[in-house]
């Protein structure tokens, strides 16, 4: 059974009550969700038995997204996330929701900020599973978003749809495209301002210590946001990481085919489980 819940989180120095939701218990599996979206990607994880038997797995909404509120005042500043904001409100939640020492499951943005959490606070963390990640992804950022003649929202979720395998079901694709026109105006545009624009991480790789916590990189074939050979070049300058590049799944595994992407990560969950 999946539960809502919020927590008062502060961003940018005001407070902002945060949803998230969570399912199962056992080792703490919190997922973040992508650009512009929230956390019910997430939902195929959180209603499988032998995910939730053993895993408590929680996701939660940044602030203006999804069932997040947006703080005070946000109508006077454009939103630009960075990389001090994502990673302060992720430490912000772990304390307000009690985890400790969780596995850390991440797709696109959300995976490319297990990088920097990485760097930062390893011994906090069981694991690092991060999804379409790599770490630089430049040119995503689309100025047709704020075209007059164009929807806004139709426009966010035509751009992320092609990112998905043909083989993945229709109706899950769908799904994805659906919760991608529902974001705010200037959400999904302010997300990738951070991940394609200010984020960086090619500096900081040869200190990610995997003896502290261990990575595993699983990104889809089809994914031309972030290219199997971005992810296998990130990969690869960081000791003791493991890659899986995973057939017919694209920029959405969680979401576009559970099924399939579950095959890819069961081996690795089972490691913790079992220990």
């Amino acid at each position: 059974m999946i539960t809502g819940h919020y927590v008062s989180l502060t961003y940018r120095n005001k407070s902002v009550d945060v949803y998230y939701e969570t399912a199962g218990s056992g080792i703490p599996l919190v997922c973040l969700h992508t650009a512009g979206a929230d956390s019910r990607q997430y939902h195929p994880l959180m209603k499988t038995a032998e995910v939730t038997d053993h895993f408590q797995v929680l996701a939660f909404d940044l602030p203006c997204h999804g069932r997040s509120m947006p703080p005070e005042g946000w109508w006077e500043e454009e939103y630009l996330l960075t990389t001090n904001d994502y990673v302060d409100l992720i430490f912000q939640f772990l304390k307000a929701a009690g985890v400790k020492q969780p596995i850390m499951m991440g797709c696109s943005m959300g995976g490319s900020i297990l990088l920097e959490l990485a760097c930062r606070e390893p011994q906090m963390f069981r694991a690092f599973l991060p999804l379409e990640s790599a770490a630089k992804t430049p040119g995503r950022l689309n100025d047709y978003l704020y075209h007059p003649q164009i929807h806004g929202g139709e426009m966010c979720a035509e751009n992320v749809y092609g990112t998905m395998a043909p083989q993945s079901p229709v109706k899950d694709r769908k799904d994805i495209w659906w919760i991608y026109s529902q974001s705010a105006p200037g959400i999904y545009y302010g997300d990738i301002y951070f991940y394609s624009e200010e984020w960086d991480a090619r500096e900081k790789l040869a200190h990610i210590d995997t003896n502290a916590c261990p990575i595993y990189f699983f990104t889809g074939e089809y994914d031309y946001s972030c290219t199997p050979e971005m992810t296998e070049e990130t990969a690869a300058q960081i000791k003791g990481a493991e890659i899986c590049i995973m057939k017919q799944l694209g920029h959405f595994p969680m979401s576009e085919n559970f099924p399939l992407f579950y095959s890819y990560i069961k081996p690795v969950l089972n490691q913790f489980k079992e220990g």
